[in-house]
């Protein structure tokens, strides 16, 4: 008897708390949520001169139709470091996040960033890639 009031209880409530989401759609995410888009995801700087400038951004624009709020930027390692807006992003406007490669590391990298927010599309993955080269070696190529 318990059990079965206990049970009755858990679908009356599971059942209540759906209801209480009626703002949302089917798939469970608001209709006017922020939509973050990136100009491109992958920067290529090429071939970068040793202890050069190894400073990329990636323009976005919010195309939701809500403030979006950038909450973390990660980059997978600890030779790069990434720069974001805290302040919320309107409806149509643009910003961009900074990311800082350490170029006093030769050779080839292959980085990843992942943008979490408030957006639909959370998160994004973005990439920068490319080749440290001493300018001797640059130049030769």
């Amino acid at each position: 008897m318990k059990r079965t009031a206990l049970l009755s209880l858990l679908i009356v409530f599971a059942v209540s708390t759906g209801f209480a989401q009626g703002t949302d759609n089917a798939s469970g995410e608001k209709e006017n949520k922020p939509v973050i888009e990136f100009e491109k995801k992958t920067y290529n700087y090429g071939e970068i001169n040793y202890k050069g400038d190894g400073i990329c951004r990636f323009k976005f624009e919010n195309k939701g139709q809500e403030p979006l709020l950038l909450t973390k930027v990660r980059a997978s390692c600890g030779c790069t470091t990434t720069s974001w807006p805290k302040e919320p992003i309107n409806p149509s406007d643009t910003a961009s996040i900074e990311v800082k490669y350490n170029t006093r590391i030769k050779g080839n990298f292959s980085k990843s960033i992942r943008v979490y927010s408030n957006a639909k599309n959370s998160p994004i993955l973005l990439r920068i890639k490319g080749k440290v080269v001493t300018e001797s070696t640059a130049s030769k190529e």
